[in-house]
Order: structure tokens, then sequence, then C-alpha cells
């Protein structure tokens, strides 16, 4: 994965399982600076859970000095139907988001039967999980980033 330097990443972090979402937070940092781009304090905000990750994507992508957005949430199965509707609500709501603004919003809402699948998928083998999907969003964003800019690239320009 080629380096973005410069790029501003916002994040989105849902409350709700902080400590799954904070440690994909911490991990998406750690490899936003890997690849010379950043999600400063300035561009993180806390929200009470998936369902408000759109909003607040939303308004970081209206920004112009945010290249892109990533949204962290877990929404764990239940005994009612609450869970398919709040990862419903959170995807079409991140998708019209990136989609309104032509910005990368990254989807990082994971969808779990159980805590122990959360915690593999969200922390980093070092604490705990296997799948760290915080460094994989991250690695995502800086790739849209760059299939945005060769789309954009004139015939014959550099593309890399």
């Amino acid at each position: 994965m080629a380096p973005l330097p410069g790029a501003r990443i916002a994040v989105v972090v849902s409350e709700f399982h902080s400590e799954l979402t904070g440690g994909m937070l911490q991990s998406a940092k750690a490899q936003l600076v890997a690849l010379e781009a950043s999600a400063p304090d300035e561009l993180i905000a806390w929200v009470p859970g998936s369902f408000e990750l759109p909003l607040v994507a939303r308004r970081f992508a209206q920004r112009k000095d945010v290249d892109a957005v990533i949204c962290l949430g877990l929404v764990l199965k239940g005994e009612t139907a609450h869970d398919h509707w709040v990862s419903y609500g959170a995807t079409s709501g991140i998708l019209q988001a990136s989609l309104d603004t032509d910005k990368p919003i990254l989807f990082g809402v994971l969808t779990c039967n159980t805590l122990e699948q959360a915690r593999a998928r969200a922390l980093a083998p070092e604490h705990g999980g296997d799948q760290d999907k915080g460094r994989e969003l991250a690695r995502g964003a800086i790739a849209t980033l760059h299939a945005l800019a060769r789309a954009d690239a004139a015939p014959g320009e550099n593309q890399s």
C-alpha cells in the first residue's frame, strides 16, 4: 500500500462497546501514521451508538480539511430485531452520506452474534483479536483515496 502523505481522516466512533471500538480506533490511527496520514484528535468524534454514526460522518465529510471518514461501531444480535434495524440504519446512512458528499466514508460497523466474535474481529492480535478491523479500515481509506485520484486523473497523467 502506497503512503498518502498529509491525508486527513476523520473517525466517528460508537461509545457502545467502547472497549472494542476504542481498540479499533487506536489500530486505525497507528495504521494511518504508518501510511503518512493522520486522524488528529480534532477529527475524532464519539457518538452514543452505531445509529448515530452517519450524521456525524456526513458533517465531517462536508469539511474541506477532511479527505475521508472512518465509522467504527458494533451491533450485537439480540433477542429482538433491534440489531437488524440499527445495522440497516447505519449502513444506509453511511452509504448515503458518502454519496451525498462525494467522499469516502468507510463502514466499520461490526455486526456479530456474540461479544467473542466481535472481539476477534475488532482487536489486533496483540490485544486478543485476530482480524484487526481498525487497521483494515485505515488501509481501505487510503486505498480508496488513491482510487479516486486515479479516477480523477486526466489521460496520460501520472496515476500512481
